[in-house]
């Protein structure tokens, strides 16, 4: 009987690697499955011995060398994701096999790295694997919450309906991603030209003006000074100065990713002028929209309660969620916990109290999600028009300096010549 060397996950999800015999690939997957452990891959087979088994082992990891290299290729985005979905649930929806209609998609996919990830959904699924635990092995392109809610959806035979709940909010989180995108663009271009320009000024025009100055032997407004200072400071020290630069920003973005660093910078984002609302804004419109997608696909509550949290990006929000969870675990309310923890407006919990009471907790939560959204919207919209102009007001002022500080002196040694 051959032997095969397999990749598999376990019940809690953990990648296992063993070896085991059986009569085909198909065989050791129903007798893995009989284990609680889902195959991934089957790195080799052998009639007899663990030397051959090694050999097609190897083989096989040439294989996947040149496969991760194929798939390195092509960035998945949320819109792939989401016209994948929405199309997978239109042709289950008009009665297309699932095999035969990831077979569809495979065709019909240009990205190559998704093409190759949609192939492998299929091969497994035609092997007897669930689309849940398929697309589980690719886990870090859907996601916990994509996985899960197609394991609901097969779970009350009704895929195709949670195929197109999962596009819908894939394709509204896209759309909130590129508003939000689109406004710091311009912003960012502006800040980054602004920049340019007066680096460009101190190191190539003030210096050159300076010489003249030099020749004047006038007395310079402090302006000027202040000008020329800038410059050969700039100058001087430029080997010093882009170099430490570099350093506090990078290490700032590396102790505020760190697990002690992150609840600080995100409790300061939170409370930051103008920018902090929005981000509670936002985070609140996820926290409900994908609570209330998962629950209208019949995901657990506690389940649904965990992927809610790892979905939301703020440590402080997220962690009201834990406690939420753990306390729902201990017979609270959801409610409850969100109101003690003074993170969430009245609005929100006393909503979400509403909705437990009258047994429509995703009806509020998806109201709550529109809300919010809209309010995001509004502010976008006044944060870009407030934006622009303050933006070309500083633009303005930087460069008034400049030509103020140039044209004194020599408006000045005019003045004295007449």
């Amino acid at each position: 009987m051959p032997v095969f060397e397999y990749k598999a996950l376990d019940q809690a999800g953990k990648p296992i690697r063993g070896m085991l015999e059986a009569d085909s690939p198909k065989t050791l997957r129903s007798q893995l499955r009989k284990d609680g452990k889902f195959l991934t891959e089957v790195l080799g087979q052998a009639e007899g011995g663990r030397a051959a088994v090694r050999k097609g082992a190897n083989a096989a990891q040439a294989d996947r060398e040149v496969n991760f290299g194929k798939m390195a290729r092509g960035r998945i985005t949320t819109d792939d994701i989401a016209i994948t979905t929405r199309q997978l649930a239109t042709l289950l929806g008009a009665g297309v096999t699932l095999v035969e209609s990831l077979s569809a998609l495979v065709d019909q996919v240009e990205k190559e790295r998704l093409k190759i990830i949609l192939s492998e959904v299929k091969s497994r699924v035609n092997e007897g694997a669930s689309l849940a635990d398929a697309l589980a092995v690719h886990q870090k392109v859907f996601g916990s919450l994509y996985v899960n809610m197609i394991r609901a959806g097969e779970h009350s035979g009704a895929l195709d309906a949670v195929l197109l709940r999962l596009a819908d909010f894939t394709e509204s989180q896209s759309k909130l991603q590129q508003k939000i995108i689109g406004t710091m663009t311009y912003p960012a271009i502006m800040m980054l030209v602004g920049a340019g320009i007066l680096t460009m000024l101190m190191v190539v025009v003030i210096p050159k003006v300076t010489k003249i100055f030099t020749t004047m032997k006038a007395t310079l407004p402090i302006t000027t000074r202040m000008l020329i200072w800038g410059s050969n400071f700039l100058r001087d020290w430029w080997f010093i100065i882009f170099p430490l630069i570099a350093a506090i920003i990078f290490s700032s973005v590396t102790y505020f990713r760190s697990p002690k660093g992150k609840p600080v910078w995100d409790r300061f984002a939170l409370k930051a002028p103008i920018f902090g609302s929005l981000l509670r804004l936002l985070a609140i419109s996820r926290f409900a929209r994908t609570l209330a997608t998962l629950l209208k696909s019949g995901v657990p509550l506690l389940t649904a309660m965990d992927i809610t949290r790892a979905v939301i990006t703020n440590s402080i929000l997220a962690d009201v969620v834990e406690k939420a969870r753990d306390a729902i675990r201990e017979g609270e309310s959801i409610a409850t916990p969100i109101k003690r923890s003074g993170e969430f407006p009245p609005l929100v919990y006393h909503m979400i109290a509403i909705g437990e009471r009258s047994g429509q907790l995703e009806d509020m939560l998806l109201s709550v999600a529109d809300s919010y959204e809209n309010q995001v919207n509004v502010r976008i919209g006044a944060l870009t028009s407030m934006l622009e102009p303050l933006l070309t007001v500083f633009m303005g002022v930087i460069i008034a300096f400049v030509a103020f500080s140039v044209l004194m002196p020599i408006l000045q040694v005019n003045s004295a010549i007449r």
